[in-house]
């Protein structure tokens, strides 16, 4: 029986996963706020993990708040939980997530999303930890939590826009720990699909596959615009779809079995939401994967963000100039799905104007007029 090995780990040869896990070190021994910055799926929520686990605080809960998957009527409540009768269906009294985590850890992922109106909120708490349950007049008790702090957004230019509370900022950002791209810490690849093999053979109670050396020399030329999540998802595939004898490169995802990196082959490069959204979008018009089981799914496990989702709508609607009901049909959604997939859009934020593409020329992205089908991709469009 092989040893259980734990996903909450920092894997990587690289200089700067080794600073890192000395600042992880640095940070668990106070309770100091953390302000963990970087892409999304670098592994931010490792890093909270760790510190958590390996502070004074371990034997306490450690709770994780998604600011970014909660409306903003019900993040309230969730955090500082509501008494009875604040609101339809409060029935009784409920404690929030801040309460729940006393003398433990509180992880806000995403925090960059928060509206102005939750920052006043936190930053009311932050300031002397008093809870106050929506819907009551007196503040419930004092708790005592270990703040971390996660965003993929750049603060200080949403504290130059307007977006995000100066006085926030500077309160949250005591420890700052930057977790730099995949892209940036190629010697980090390597070991990292070890690692996740490994472990995924462990849970699935599988062998470990074995890789061969050309397959190993694409997955380490290509770009990983989703970061470690997206080679941790890589890695399970092959454990699962594995069926004997050495990985080929055929085996591995179209999008990773190119190998070769956009900015080796010279090409411009391309941000790396912009990569993930353009990734999205070929899955879709290609390979004719569904919306609900190629970016629904991901967005609600936290594999896409909200501007991953914004940008694979702004690259659909740029094709159908501003058809919703052709963007239904691009994304290989039966008709009846059209309130649903709109009122999905609208709830994230990422239902777009429709003037500004109305007014464009007809474009069809390269990638579709080489489809072999490309025929019938523009009749669905131009519908």
């Amino acid at each position: 029986m092989r040893a259980q090995i734990s996903a909450a780990q920092l894997v990587g040869a690289s200089a700067s996963t080794r600073q890192i896990e000395e600042d992880v070190q640095w940070a668990a021994r106070s309770d100091a706020k953390v302000l963990l910055t970087g892409e999304s799926g670098v592994g931010k929520e490792v890093v909270a993990r760790l510190i958590h686990e390996r502070s004074a605080r371990c034997r306490q809960s450690l709770v994780t708040i998604n600011c970014a998957g909660i409306p903003d009527t019900l993040l309230a409540s969730e955090l500082f939980g509501h008494a009875r009768g604040s609101f339809t269906d409060a029935h009784r009294d409920r404690t929030g997530w801040l309460e729940q985590a006393h003398r433990g850890t509180v992880f806000l992922d995403e925090v960059g999303e928060m509206s102005l109106q939750m920052q006043a909120l936190l930053l009311r708490f932050l300031e002397n930890g008093e809870i106050q349950r929506v819907g009551s007049e007196t503040r419930n008790r004092t708790v005592d939590v270990r703040v971390i702090c996660a965003t993929n957004r750049n603060l200080l230019q949403r504290v130059k826009s307007g977006d995000f509370r100066e006085d926030l900022f500077y309160r949250l950002n005591v420890i700052h720990i930057e977790i730099e791209p995949l892209r940036r810490r190629p010697h980090d690849i390597e070991c990292l699909l070890e690692h996740f093999l490994a472990f995924f053979a462990e849970l699935h109670r599988l062998p470990i596959p074995e890789l061969r050396s050309d397959t190993l020399a694409a997955m380490l030329a290509y770009d990983w615009p989703g970061n470690v999540r997206e080679l941790r998802n890589v890695a399970e595939r092959l454990v699962v779809r594995w069926r004997g004898g050495a990985i080929t490169p055929a085996d591995l995802p179209p999008t990773v079995a190119g190998g070769r990196s956009r900015t080796e082959a010279g090409e411009t490069a391309k941000t790396p939401a912009a990569s993930r959204a353009q990734a999205l979008y070929d899955a879709i018009t290609l390979q004719r994967e569904n919306f609900w089981a190629a970016v629904h799914a991901p967005f609600k496990s936290r594999d896409l963000t909200r501007q991953d989702l914004r940008d694979l709508v702004r690259l659909g609607l740029v094709t159908t100039r501003g058809s919703y009901r052709g963007l239904v049909r691009l994304f290989n959604m039966p008709e009846e799905d059209y309130k649903r997939f709109l009122n999905f859009l609208r709830k994230h934020e990422a239902h777009l104007p429709i003037h500004q593409f109305r007014t464009m020329p007809l474009v069809r992205p390269e990638s579709v007029l080489k489809h072999s089908e490309s025929r019938e991709v523009a009749q669905l469009i131009g519908n």
